[in-house]
């Protein structure tokens, strides 16, 4: 096939690109060939809205990838990094720094949980995970318990596509091309019950399930075990919040056998659930909180991990005295244009109140979701927060419902993330009561004629 073939087949949908050819950028986490038989671009963004090259328009249910708290393009933003980018441009955070880093690490303490902070930047949620990994094997080690080198997570999590969170993850297809990854990973059972369909909030079945862990503990060790890893609720797998108990079920035996529990907040963080972490929210402090997407509002790439101080301080001791003391670190940690971007979105969440915003909507946003319980085709619903999943029946096989309603929505108007047959909204934390109710109607709309 030659080039102006290629750009013929690959622009037979409705967004074109300019010069006709799809062919080089090989997509993530897509279906490159039907995507580039039928393409869906976005050209522009502003507020609550994303719009195609021809200028249609489409309500942004999903925040982007969940990181759009504040709403697209944000000029607060776009200006700070503008204005970085034209004094310093990059500066190494190796034995170097700029002050940036250090005004946005104490930016971020002020919202985590009391003691988790210290803050290590990194450039996404994948790499955070791989980060709060190497933190937990370092503490043990320093304080002569080198032998627990075991992680624990859960079925249905996702940690992430480095290596440390894809064998962390319970995600059969992101991990069954790859291999086992590394070894000494256990996973708990996931907590998707039956019993608990259609509820709003944490669902009162299934606290017992925490108790994985002591079983666990029993058969390898207890001592053996570095940390474990779980996210306050599983976002990707579509919004799967804890059963009441169950968080406190993990610190309890965390605590009792010396493990260090691990939050993965990178979606549940920064207002998603009604405060500025999960953690918060949820009742239960971790030793290590890992972040990313709405750090930034997703302008700049950027992650960070939040450490106790204790396991921050014990490292740091343990080193020599003119020396590295974490041999850890990526060429664009604390860069300054992503630490430009994190203090203006800092700004606007104290300005705008986005996280208060986000208690207060959530009842509305919870009603909105839950009324389309009476579709046929929907066979549950979860919500927690500003955060929620619709999961379809299943149809000739698992994930071909999602993934037409997917498209057929964004035809209609509506961009969110998909999961299987789960279809997961949370929208931008400035959406007004008009947005969800829109969001509601187009996903009624869609549904009804699956």
């Amino acid at each position: 096939m030659g080039h102006s073939d290629k750009a013929a087949d690959g622009l037979a949908g409705k967004d074109d690109t300019r010069d006709g050819d799809l062919q080089s950028f090989w997509m993530p986490f897509s279906p490159n060939k039907e995507f580039k038989r039928e393409p869906r671009l976005f050209a522009r963004g502003q507020g609550m809205f994303l719009y195609t090259p021809q200028g249609r328009e489409l309500i942004d249910a999903s925040a982007g990838l969940f990181c759009v708290a504040a709403g697209h393009c944000r000029p607060e933003i776009a200006d700070a990094v503008h204005r970085q980018l034209q004094t310093l441009d990059f500066a190494p955070t190796f034995l170097r720094a700029h002050p940036g880093a250090f005004e946005l690490a104490r930016e971020v303490a002020t919202f985590t949980p009391a003691g988790l902070d210290r803050i290590f930047f990194v450039n996404s949620g994948s790499e955070s995970i791989d980060t709060a990994m190497k933190m937990a094997l370092l503490y043990h080690r320093i304080r002569g318990q080198g032998h627990r080198q075991l992680f624990v997570a859960r079925e249905r999590a996702y940690h992430g596509v480095n290596l440390g969170g894809t064998a962390l993850g319970g995600m059969v297809n992101n991990k069954r091309w790859f291999g086992p990854g590394l070894a000494g990973v256990h996973h708990l059972r996931h907590t998707a019950l039956s019993q608990n369909k259609f509820v709003v909030g944490q669902p009162a079945e299934g606290a017992e399930l925490a108790d994985d862990l002591e079983r666990l503990c029993a058969l390898h060790g207890g001592e053996n075990f570095a940390a474990v890893f779980v996210e306050p609720v599983a976002g990707s797998f579509g919004c799967l919040p804890p059963p009441r108990g169950y968080l406190e079920r993990l610190r309890a035996t965390c605590d009792r056998h010396g493990i260090l529990l691990v939050f993965d907040e990178v979606i549940t963080g920064w207002g998603r659930l009604g405060e500025a972490f999960g953690a918060q929210a949820l009742g239960v402090t971790p030793d290590l909180l890992t972040m990313a997407k709405a750090l930034t509002n997703g302008a700049q790439p950027m992650g960070a991990v939040a450490a106790r101080r204790e396991i921050h301080d014990a490292i740091i001791a343990a080193g020599p005295e003119k020396g590295i003391e974490f041999f850890h670190g990526y060429t664009y940690s604390g860069h300054p244009a992503a630490c430009a971007a994190g203090l203006a979105m800092m700004e606007i969440f104290r300005r705008e109140r986005l996280i208060e915003r986000a208690r207060e909507l959530s009842p509305f946003f919870a009603q909105a979701m839950h009324s389309l319980r009476d579709l046929p085709a929907v066979a549950d619903i979860r919500s927690i927060g500003m955060l929620a999943a619709i999961e379809l029946a299943a149809g000739a096989s698992p994930g071909v419902r999602g993934h037409e309603a997917q498209k057929r929505l964004f035809d209609t108007g509506l961009q969110l993330k998909s999961t299987g047959d789960s279809l997961i909204i949370a929208p931008p934390l400035i959406a007004e009561k008009a947005h969800i109710e829109r969001i509601a109607q187009h996903l009624r709309e869609v549904i009804a004629t699956i």
